[in-house]
């Protein structure tokens, strides 16, 4: 089959899959997106919302629908890298058995990882950029494909660790999730408190999915459209020639070289899932804001004036 002929089922698939989704999350539509999204790019994601809004259940969906395995960590402040990642032990022949933990999954929900401590954190480095682990010398192939999606509580900072910039930029997404609208909420409620169970179809599985992800890398990209995203990167970035003064202004730290890289892997599946078979610059500026998000700091004046990072990144577009 052609390429252009896979851009078309991936279209007509996802529509599937969306259709799947809706059977049990209501609302959230765009949040549900930027997560296939990612998911499709190969990235991961960090999703920053209150308790109660179904990130879970939205996580556990998708990876029903998709036909993946998934598992939720919680994370506690006594929680041990060998917790996560698995352990050695002695069977009953006195050898080394290694045990896996509930990271050899397709998809992980890494739920407030900011309550652990940098040590239990930093394990998971290792599994999202490598897709494998390290244990006792020997190294466990994780299954593929392999996506983490961690969530953070905006509200509580008592007692939590905030992730690293160094591990921020490892995601390549920043999702905020926010409450639903009224009529959403009623729509919720009535259907959460009634005797209904919603069997869902899986629509893909691992195999399809990472042939997708290659015919998304494969897809080409303008020249005109990989310059935009790079000086839209590069303008971030206060000690640049490049940088407007809003940014010399309200920002201490820009992005790096992979924004450049996940804006473009994921102007790249935006446009393919749009039914687009090259991304075009309205694309990049469709995924600017989760790229960026998590990787622009802040300086006093901007929270003294209460600039918000999103509209930094929306004056910058």
């Amino acid at each position: 089959m052609s390429d252009v002929a896979l851009m078309d089922q991936l279209v007509q698939e996802y529509k599937s899959l969306k259709a799947e989704v809706q059977k049990v999350i209501v609302g959230q539509e765009k949040v549900v997106d930027e997560i296939i999204c990612a998911i499709f790019s190969g990235g991961h994601v960090l999703l920053v919302g209150v308790p109660g809004l179904a990130k879970t259940l939205m996580v556990q969906t998708v990876a029903k629908a998709l036909g993946l395995s998934f598992n939720r960590i919680q994370f506690t402040p006594d929680l041990m890298p060998s917790d996560i990642l698995g352990s050695e032990i002695l069977d009953s022949e006195r050898n080394f058995k290694f045990i896996k933990g509930p990271i050899f999954s397709q998809i992980i929900l890494a739920d407030e990882i900011n309550r652990t401590p940098p040590k239990t954190q930093a394990a998971l480095l290792e599994a999202m950029q490598e897709r494998a682990v390290t244990i006792g010398g020997v190294r466990h192939e994780l299954s593929q494909p392999y996506f983490v999606l961690a969530t953070q509580n905006p509200i509580e900072q008592e007692g939590t660790y905030p992730l690293p910039e160094a591990q921020l930029d490892r995601f390549m997404f920043a999702i905020n999730l926010t409450y639903p609208s009224l009529a959403e909420e009623i729509q919720i409620v009535k259907s959460t408190t009634a005797d209904l169970e919603h069997t869902l179809e899986p629509t893909f599985d691992g195999p399809t999915l990472m042939r997708y992800q290659k015919l998304i890398r494969r897809m080409p990209v303008a020249d005109n459209v990989v310059d935009y995203a790079v000086k839209l990167v590069v303008k971030t970035r206060p000690e640049s020639d490049n940088a407007p003064d809003l940014v010399k202004q309200y920002i201490d730290w820009g992005a790096g070289p992979r924004a450049s890289q996940n804006l473009i892997l994921a102007a790249k599946t935006h446009a393919a899932l749009s039914g687009k078979y090259s991304p075009d610059i309205e694309d990049v500026k469709a995924v600017a804001t989760p790229v960026l998000r998590h990787r622009l700091l802040k300086n006093y004046k901007a929270e003294a004036e209460g600039k918000s990072i999103d509209a930094l990144i929306q004056a910058l577009l």
